[in-house]
């Protein structure tokens, strides 16, 4: 077989279970040596055990892999840098970030408290953004003192929730969203050292998802993520940056965002009283806005 991410260094946060895991796994069997970071919290972010990390990377080297283990927080300052030099210091480079750590508080708008909400943007959303800051400036000395392209990858994980919506997410599917516009952006700010940036919008049966999914292990196991991931991680992957893929079991798509649609203009300023004889109409001709699949309530997946 060949091993698509072989010598290559790659960091998973929340990779001591569920979708982290198999990202984990998949690329220490693609070749990669992998530092599994995993807090070891509950779905709600609460608590803390670096036994999960750590059974991570006693399976990978049992199957002759390389792996080391980090139980710290991501979305701390410190954390997030300690991270990255650990990667650094234990394989002597890092050529991969996978953000994957995150946390559930669902609530709806009315019943959501200042605290629910803090958490899981903080978890989210700076859990993405402080790993990718430190692994980003590593990449941009490296490309300065090397001089050419470093062919590094930096992978978010993004949701439906976040693209698509769903009710009782406002506060998973705001970060959600954050990421996936994090991805764009990072993706224009990078390419210049040789980094692609993309993200994934999974669908998959883990803790944190099995009261929304369950019945469908067969079809949804986190195991049928990795492979994509594992791809974007590889050389192969290097003209691909700046997009978000929508994947659930064996289907993989990609999500084409907001999009300017039907659109009108006048010579001069709007009168307010004007629009109710103009928005509606654009509003009729605009596409449907889609539900948590990414179809419109018509469309057939």
């Amino acid at each position: 077989m060949t091993k698509i991410c072989a010598g290559r260094v790659a960091i998973v946060t929340g990779a001591g279970r569920g979708i982290g895991r198999e990202h984990a796994l998949e690329l220490a069997r693609q070749g990669a040596s992998v530092v599994v970071n995993d807090l070891g919290g509950a779905t709600d972010g609460t608590g803390a055990d670096a036994s999960a990390a750590e059974a991570v990377v006693r399976e990978i080297t049992r199957a002759g892999g390389t792996a080391v283990a980090n139980s710290g927080d991501v979305s701390d300052w410190d954390g997030a840098r300690a991270l990255v030099d650990q990667a650094i210091s234990a394989f002597g480079r890092l050529d991969v970030l996978v953000n994957n750590a995150g946390i559930l508080r669902d609530r709806t708008l009315v019943s959501m408290t200042e605290q629910e909400w803090d958490a899981v943007i903080k978890v989210h959303l700076r859990g993405t953004f402080a790993p990718s800051h430190f692994a980003a400036a590593y990449w941009r000395a490296q490309a300065k003192e090397t001089g050419a392209p470093l062919g590094a990858r930096l992978i978010n994980t993004s949701s439906g929730s976040g693209i698509y919506g769903n009710i009782g997410q406002s506060n998973y599917g705001a970060a959600k969203a954050g990421i996936a516009s994090f991805t764009i952006i990072t993706a224009m700010e990078l390419a210049r050292y040789g980094v692609t940036v993309n993200a994934i919008a999974p669908a998959a049966l883990t803790r944190l998802t099995e009261a929304l999914m369950s019945g469908h292990a067969d079809i949804l196991g986190p195991e049928h993520i990795s492979p994509l991931v594992a791809w974007l991680a590889s050389p192969q992957s290097g003209d691909v940056t700046g997009r978000v893929f929508d994947v659930r079991g064996s289907e993989i798509g990609v999500a084409e965002m907001w999009r300017l649609g039907p659109t009108i203009r006048k010579d001069g300023r709007w009168e307010p009283s004007e629009l109710g004889a103009v928005i509606p109409d654009l509003v009729g001709k605009a596409a449907p806005n889609v539900d948590i699949s990414g179809l419109a309530p018509r469309e057939a997946r």
